[in-house]
């Protein structure tokens, strides 16, 4: 199986008000995946953070196999979420992938 984490910190000009709102976006949009995209096992989005963060979300998800995830990346489902909720709103993207 294989870890897809990935950090994001939202711009900084956006209000803390629609910070919220597009968290929310987030989970939802990422969540939501599972069961539409194959090769997903579990894919879970941290949206509550402590003060002490300097990343506003976190994705991590798992997934069957490197090929499973690279189906991910380039699937109609996945690439909606990211273009509508996910990158018109971060300034910051940190990815690890690894074998587990």
């Amino acid at each position: 199986m294989v870890k897809h984490m990935i950090l994001w910190k939202i711009k900084d000009d956006i209000a803390s008000s629609e910070k919220e709102d597009i968290k929310k976006g987030v989970k939802e949009g990422l969540e939501s995946l599972k069961g539409k995209v194959p090769g997903i096992v579990d894919i879970h989005v941290q949206i509550d953070s402590l003060d002490s963060s300097n990343a506003d979300i976190m994705l991590d998800s798992t997934f069957e196999n490197e090929e499973a995830l690279k189906g991910y990346a380039v699937h109609p489902e996945h690439v909606k979420v990211a273009d509508e909720k996910v990158r018109p709103y971060m300034m910051t993207r940190l990815c690890l992938d690894f074998e587990i």
